[in-house]
């Protein structure tokens, strides 16, 4: 296994300055409102058709409040994943290391050092000071993601640290807190199955009868933050994997209230009780599977805490619909792990790329595996159950191409289930899955899963665009006459599928030397009677010809 040199930044102020020598940060001088204006105008990136490599991470160095409320905590959106190169830098690796240093991370973590003083406790609010108007939770520039459709400002960029009462281990996950008084939160931490390991503490502590103690850690290096929303096994410390991200151990420092740990070069941490029975209403909130999640009953927690930096950075994502900043932070991170998973640990032969469809799904449900052409179909079918049994919340379908498709390309892969696809023998359905990440409204029923090869099963004519050469020259023309700028997408230039011949290549050649004529008195020759139109050359000259051309 590779062995990396550490190259992260170690807290998020760090990889600010890093993302601005990037050219990869926008500072946003001008007066923003965080209740109305913020997050819209960093959503518009998202929703305004630009490409991955033009999109940007917003530093807002002017934040107000919608009743005037001056803050002088400066609020950054889309710098953890606004695009792949963004989170890349977060990890001080380059976008094709993502997935090699994850599962170096994950096999080889680094265990935490604990320290006495830390830049996260040099301001600690206590007491009744928390009670005070602009003293507590009001006291920080919280945006609200969703205005028009959500209750409250919410904290999204979380790392809320648990601890297992029973064993010790402690969880760090990436769960929402509503802002409810200046002292108080209400946190959604998932339920269903394979979700929040905090929650799992929370029932233990429930059985207990006691408060659950609890810190939400905003705004740390990316390598930590990164590992709250990447669904590690429960019982794995996300604070040593963290630590193989970057390459050293992570400096950990002892909550002032509460007997919890979090890491020392975070910018604010909240630190409180979660009541073990009495449940909250919390929400309605603009969730990341793309619909306003409705109002439920969640946990509630009394803040005992507020410590930060003397200059801190307050930190949020861009979720709801898909993409955002929230399914780019997963899919960066999950590809590469289904496809170590598929490629290493099941040992798939042919499994060349794992693209987790992102627009409007979620990354979870829908999932695309790129085979090479000369993978068998007993492969292929291993490939398809091994990505929708990997994680319960992803692969409601799974959809396996050739490599010839770019899976990026929702057109090409329905072009390649309306050809490739048989869907009595191409098509597998299984009962009984998860539910997983979506909105609670509408049918409780079972769910199911979707398995479908459309791959190439036999040579198939060419794809009916001008090939390559033809292309090229014509884009430089078009680009010579200052044409508008083109963007294309794959497939954008003919290309042969195996059922091509010598014979038809000559003709081709032909007719683009003008030659023809040619062509036409090589089929004068072969001229025949005795059948119907339509019927194929070749089945009447050579019927028993190999059409692998």
């Amino acid at each position: 296994m590779t062995t990396f040199a550490r190259k992260a930044p170690l807290d998020l102020q760090e990889h600010l300055q890093r993302l601005e020598a990037l050219s990869l940060l926008t500072r946003i001088q001008v007066p923003i409102d965080k209740d109305s204006e913020l997050h819209p105008l960093a959503r518009w990136q998202f929703q305004g058709g630009l490409p991955d490599e033009q999109r940007r991470g917003f530093l807002f160095t002017d934040v107000k409040g919608a009743k005037g409320e001056k803050y002088d905590i400066p609020v950054a959106v889309g710098v953890l994943a606004a695009s792949p190169a963004i989170y890349a830098a977060g990890l001080g690796v380059s976008e094709d290391e993502i997935g090699d240093v994850w599962v170096n991370a994950m096999e080889h973590p680094i265990d935490p050092v604990m320290v006495t003083e830390a830049p996260c406790q040099e301001v600690v609010v206590t007491g009744d000071e928390l009670k005070r108007e602009g003293k507590g939770l009001g006291s920080l520039p919280v945006p609200i993601s969703t205005p028009g459709f959500d209750s409250a400002p919410y904290f999204t960029a979380t790392l809320c640290v648990t601890r297992d009462p029973e064993n010790g281990i402690r969880n760090m996950g990436t769960y929402r807190a509503a802002l409810k008084a200046e002292d108080r939160l209400g946190v959604r931490m998932a339920s269903r199955l394979s979700g929040a390991g905090g929650y799992q503490h929370w029932l233990k502590y429930q059985k207990m009868g006691k408060p659950m103690p609890c810190a939400i850690v905003i705004g740390c290096a990316p390598a930590v933050l990164f590992t709250g929303p990447q669904k590690l096994p429960i019982d794995q410390d996300e604070l040593g994997v963290a630590g193989g991200l970057i390459g050293e151990p992570i400096r950990i420092v002892k909550c002032k209230t509460i007997d919890l740990e979090v890491p020392a070069d975070a910018e604010i941490v909240i630190e409180g009780l979660i009541d073990p029975v009495l449940l909250e209403p919390e929400g309605p909130f603009g969730e990341s599977h793309g619909h306003v999640a409705l109002e439920d009953f969640n946990m509630s927690m009394q803040v005992t805490a507020i410590t930060r930096k003397k200059k801190p950075v307050l930190v949020s994502i861009v979720s709801q619909v898909t993409p955002s900043e929230s399914s780019v932070l997963k899919r960066v991170a999950y590809e590469p792990l289904f496809l170590n998973h598929l490629k290493k640990v099941l040992n798939v032969k042919g499994i060349r790329r794992v693209v987790m469809h992102e627009p409007l799904t979620n990354i979870r449900k829908v999932i695309f595996l790129e085979f090479d052409r000369s993978a068998p179909q007993s492969e292929i079918w291993r490939g398809l159950q091994g990505a929708a049994t990997l994680q319960a919340q992803c692969g409601k379908i799974v959809i396996a191409v050739s490599d010839d498709i770019d899976s990026r390309n929702a057109d090409a892969v329905f072009w390649s289930l309306a050809y490739r696809a048989n869907m009595i023998d191409d098509v597998h359905i299984t009962p009984y899955r998860s539910g997983g990440h979506g909105p609670k409204s509408g049918s409780k029923s079972a769910e199911g899963t979707m398995l479908i090869d459309a791959t190439l099963k036999a040579p198939m004519p060419p794809l009916a665009l001008p090939a390559e050469p033809y292309m090229v020259k014509a884009r430089q023309i078009w680009e010579d006459l200052q044409l508008p700028r083109l963007t294309p997408q794959p497939p954008w230039h003919g290309y042969s599928l195996g059922d091509w011949s010598d014979l038809w290549t000559r003709f081709a050649d032909d007719a683009v030397a003008g030659d023809w004529r040619k062509t036409g008195e090589n089929t004068l020759a072969r001229r025949k009677g005795g059948m119907k139109p339509e019927t194929p050359a070749r089945d009447v000259e050579n019927p028993k010809a190999d059409k692998k051309g």
